[in-house]
C-alpha cells in the first residue's frame, strides 16, 4: 500500500485572501491580479466567513448590476456556505469531496484559523506523488479501456 499523504503536505500556504468589507470592483482586481479564480473570505481575525469566486463575481454582471460595482460589497456576493478541510486529512477523503461537490478549492483551517488552500489540482499532484513513490510499480494502460473499432482505427494510422 502506498504512503498516505495528508493535504497539510500539500496545500497552498501563500493565499490571497479577501474582506467580506471590501468593495467588489477591489476584489475582483485582486482576483485578476493574481491570477487565481477564487479566494477565501476572512475576518481581521483570519477565521472564514466566506468564499468568493469568479462564478460570484459573474453574478453583478449577469444581474446587470455593474452600474452599482463600487457600492457592491464581498459580503452582498461571496458564498457563506463555506465547506473547510484539515490539514491533517488525507487525499483521498478530498477528493471525493470535489467529486460531489463543484469546488474548485477548499480552505485548510487548524483550530478554527485559515492556515491553507487545497484545489484540485494539488490532489492531483498529490496522487501522482501516491503512484510514483509507490513500491508496486506498474506501467499503467487505458488499451483495455479503448473499444476495438477505435483501437482498429488507431493502429491504422500507425501504418
Amino acid at each position: 500500500m502506498a504512503k498516505s499523504i495528508t493535504v497539510g503536505e500539500i496545500m497552498a500556504k501563500t493565499l490571497v485572501t479577501l474582506r467580506p468589507d471590501m468593495d467588489m470592483g477591489q476584489a475582483i482586481n485582486v482576483l485578476l491580479k493574481n491570477k487565481v479564480s477564487g479566494a477565501t473570505v476572512v475576518d481581521h481575525d483570519r477565521k472564514i466567513v466566506g468564499m468568493l469566486s469568479e462564478k460570484d463575481c459573474l453574478r453583478i454582471f449577469a444581474n446587470r448590476a455593474y452600474n452599482s460595482l463600487p457600492s457592491a460589497k464581498v459580503a452582498d456576493y461571496m458564498s457563506k456556505d463555506v465547506v473547510t478541510v484539515s490539514p491533517d486529512e488525507d487525499l483521498f477523503s478530498v477528493a471525493d469531496l470535489f467529486l460531489r461537490h463543484p469546488f474548485r478549492r477548499l480552505p485548510v483551517v487548524l483550530d478554527g484559523e485559515l492556515v491553507g488552500q487545497v484545489s484540485r489540482r494539488d490532489i492531483l499532484a498529490g496522487s501522482r506523488r501516491i503512484w510514483e513513490e509507490s513500491p508496486v510499480k506498474k506501467e499503467w494502460t487505458d488499451a483495455k479501456y479503448i473499444p476495438d473499432e477505435i483501437r482498429a482505427r488507431l493502429d491504422s494510422k500507425k501504418s
